[in-house]
């Protein structure tokens, strides 16, 4: 009989706190998929996002223009986290994105890393390439032996672990709050729909 009480008592706070999780988020707007397993996470104050994306990709360069207009409608409101992916070909491209970020470079990694596939035509899977984007971007020595010893590798594998814990299958994918899915499939790949969605969806959390 005690064990039976004990039992329920269990199972109604269980319910309790899930209850409580739900009523924290707020009735949201906008297209997104929650991804099973993986709580929803909003302060109130900020919102992070995450962005999955992989430097072959012609979408992911083009929402590269749209991030700033993303961010400029909510002045410090958004925490943003880049994870590239490796899918299929070198992913020395990735760890030197990794390295970058490690030396406060990463953004301007990423955008040159863009640009080398996109518009200089350059073959990022190549180490030298990407060892000379590297150091066009004021990356020393230590950066091109630590790219050439392999040193982020494991740094890229986490990510594709990461990536599939989230279910991502396209890219760019983003993760807002901890939860919500959203890629430009959800808006039918139409030009500005993905970021006009994404901005709806933090404009329901944020309640602006």
């Amino acid at each position: 009989m005690k064990f039976t009480k004990v039992i329920v008592v269990v199972l109604f706070l269980a319910m309790t706190a899930l209850s409580a999780q739900a009523a924290d988020k707020p009735p949201m707007i906008g297209i997104y998929n929650e991804v099973p397993g993986k709580a929803f996470s909003f302060d109130g104050k900020q919102v992070e996002i995450i962005e999955f994306l992989n430097f072959y990709c012609g979408h992911c360069n083009n929402f590269e223009s749209d991030i700033p207009v993303i961010k400029g409608n909510f002045p410090k409101k958004t925490k943003w986290r880049t994870v590239p992916l490796y899918w299929g070909k070198s992913a020395k491209a990735v760890e030197a994105f990794f390295l970058a970020e490690e030396a406060g470079k990463g953004e301007e990694m990423k955008k040159a890393l863009f640009k080398a596939v996109f518009v200089e035509k350059r073959d990022i899977s190549n180490v030298t390439v990407v060892e000379k984007i590297g150091m066009d971007a004021g990356l020393g020595f230590d950066f091109s032996r630590r790219l050439r010893a392999g040193d982020m590798a494991k740094k890229v594998g986490e990510a594709l672990i990461m990536a599939q814990e989230y279910g991502v299958s396209e890219t760019p994918t983003l993760v807002i709050a901890g939860n919500m899915r959203v890629t430009g499939h959800d808006s039918g790949h139409k030009p500005g729909a993905f970021k006009d969605n994404v901005i709806t969806i933090i404009k329901g959390l944020l309640k602006k």
